[in-house]
């Protein structure tokens, strides 16, 4: 464990200083994209008109033999699109695969400058990140790269779940954290083949009644693993996300699931088709109607003290902190979305 005064240093000389806090931008949604594919990488500057985070995916989903393709095909793509406001990821091949350093090393030396955060999977403990936060310190002074990369967790491993407040503070280089439900299954040895969302044998039965059938009430698989991973994230002032919902065909259980985490706490979701785009973004940004009521709260409340009566209500200083959470996040989202900022009356 660092000393608290030596957290902030950099890892190698000549690298940039570590940020003190997260850029605040929008990221109701990290969109993937295969890198090796042509007929999509030709969609990108098209795409970051659309998402708040775009990310060339090289590993789960990509074929043995395309590895190299798409981590060369992300660089062409980093290379000559310019990317604005939208936020450049990638994520990268596990620690343990035969990919990997090339993957760190080629992206930091080629787009190290243009790169924002690189997604590291299947993370199980600090350890982790520390030899990704050294490594990435000494490539960025070999390189001259002016300003730190990102680091952000995929909580997919039972280990990873245990060792999620550690994996959360082991690094100024924490982004934030998604959710792997697919990984995570499996290693928890759970009895499904979802990917994300729950589960129709997953539920409560409701006590017998006399002359009817009982109910059998739906649960959340992931409820307790994504409000302990937003408690980790937020307690080390990173972000949670919800990751993948596999089931393109259904577009009512995924806006269900995004909303839940929204809901816990987390700050957006991974889009793996062009539809679930427009669900993040619906469903990551505060309601219009509660946006006006929070704002209502603020205005009653300037200095967020006292109590004030509103619609029959009673606000007082912990109503006027979530206010504050649900005006703040409008705003930013308003930056991104010149209808919504229209409609929030900003």
């Amino acid at each position: 464990m660092k000393s608290p005064a030596d957290f902030y240093k950099p890892l190698a000389i000549g690298a940039p200083m570590p940020l003190r806090e997260l850029p605040v931008k929008a990221e109701r949604m990290i969109h993937f994209f295969p890198p090796q594919n042509a007929k999509m990488a030709a969609k990108v500057p098209d795409m970051v008109k659309q998402v708040d985070v775009l990310l060339g995916n090289l590993e789960d989903a990509i074929p043995a033999d395309a590895k190299e393709a798409a981590r060369k095909g992300f660089i062409e793509v980093a290379q000559r699109v310019d990317f604005g406001d939208t936020g450049l990821w990638t994520r990268i091949n596990c620690l343990n695969s035969p990919w990997v350093l090339d993957d760190i090393t080629e992206i930091v030396a080629t787009i190290g400058n243009k790169l924002d955060v690189m997604m590291l999977p299947k993370v199980e403990g600090p350890w982790d990140i520390h030899y990704l936060d050294q490594l990435l310190a000494q490539l960025e002074a070999r390189h001259g790269v002016t300003k730190p990369i990102l680091i952000h967790a995929i909580l997919e491993t039972a280990q990873g779940v245990k060792n999620v407040e550690a994996i959360a503070g082991a690094s100024p280089r924490m982004h934030g954290m998604s959710l792997g439900p697919a990984d995570l299954a499996a290693s928890r040895r759970m009895k499904t083949t979802r990917v994300g969302g729950g589960h129709p044998f997953y539920g409560v039965l409701e006590d017998k009644k006399e002359g009817r059938e009982r109910t059998l009430f739906q649960q959340d698989l992931w409820h307790y693993t994504v409000a302990k991973m937003v408690d980790a994230c937020v307690s080390s002032g990173i972000k949670a996300f919800y990751g993948p919902f596999g089931d393109f065909s259904d577009e009512a259980a995924c806006e269900a699931q995004f909303r839940n985490a929204f809901l816990l706490g987390c700050v957006g979701a991974w889009s793996l088709y062009p539809t679930q785009i427009d669900i993040a973004k619906r469903v990551f940004s505060p309601d219009v109607n509660e946006v006006k009521f929070a704002k209502r709260i603020l205005e009653a409340m300037p200095d967020g003290t006292g109590a004030a009566m509103i619609d029959g209500k009673m606000q007082d200083d912990a109503t006027w902190k979530q206010a504050k959470v649900m005006v703040d996040l409008a705003r930013l989202i308003a930056t991104k979305d010149p209808a919504l900022k229209e409609r929030y009356g900003f």
